[in-house]
């Protein structure tokens, strides 16, 4: 068994159990605990788990302060940001929402002339000294944990606004129940961008897979596409009606839909 298999199957016993053993994955895998515990290591150096005496708790990426969630599967990011970003057509205006992964897709789309909407101003940094973009950074409350701006400012500036794409992060995903968010404020800004643009794309590495948040943002089947570095999680989402489930770095993107 090679071991990007190995560690696929720990990731997916996390996402089961919520814990592992070492004892316990070298007796399914058949391999000595000393090479569960490097894959233990690589995974923890990723930021996919804690390692633990014995074993391995999962993260939970969706109740981390953002500076501790930034730093967490930046290679899964940037390739999820490189599968997306060739969606974008030059002249089209796309909503951007706060979070990391959509972050590195602002920093991976070269497409110009472009008009940008957010609500985050981290992302908001990323186009500030670019003549070519047109930057609207939303206003509304600033929330220090998401790093975020949200409230009835921040949805009256997007209810005023229609683009072609919003590109949204998401806390939790699931095939069956849909996107969902921690906060109902959070919920209420991506339903804003979805609803205020032509196609919705969320951005998710696999630590978004196998939980629900309590606010509900879109079922998968009023999505254009989800773009993840998990390959079973985009399989499960055409399962669920989502044909444009594309897996990062392996897939390519889908052209811009038709008009």
């Amino acid at each position: 068994m090679f071991a990007a298999e190995r560690q696929d199957r720990i990731l997916a016993e996390l996402v089961a159990h919520g814990r592992v053993t070492v004892t316990a994955l070298a007796a399914a895998q058949g391999v000595s605990e000393d090479t569960v515990r490097r894959d233990l290591k690589v995974l923890a150096d990723r930021g996919y788990l804690q390692k633990t005496h014995g074993g391995a708790v999962a993260l939970d990426p969706a109740r981390m302060a953002w500076t501790a969630r930034s730093d967490l599967h930046t290679q899964a990011k940037a390739a999820i940001g490189a599968v997306a970003a060739p969606l974008v057509s030059p002249g089209q205006t796309i909503f951007l929402d706060a979070g990391s992964t959509v972050r590195e897709l602002a920093r991976q789309l070269t497409t110009r002339p472009l008009t940008v909407i957010t609500n985050s101003l981290d992302i908001a940094a990323v186009f500030a000294d670019d003549r070519q973009v047109q930057l609207t950074v939303t206003g509304g409350d600033w929330q220090p944990e998401g790093r975020l701006l949200t409230g009835s400012a921040t949805l009256a500036a997007l209810g005023a606004r229609r683009g072609d794409w919003a590109f949204l992060g998401a806390c939790a995903i699931d095939p069956q129940v849909g996107v969902t968010a921690e906060s109902d404020p959070d919920a209420q800004v991506k339903r804003a961008m979805s609803g205020a643009a032509r196609h919705t794309v969320v951005l998710a590495d696999r630590t978004k897979f196998g939980s629900i948040s309590p606010y509900l943002v879109a079922p998968v089947t009023d999505l254009y596409a989800v773009v993840t570095d998990d390959a079973a999680a985009a399989e499960a989402l055409r399962a669920a009606g989502l044909p444009r489930a594309l897996h990062a770095p392996g897939a390519r993107p889908a052209g811009a839909p038709p008009e």
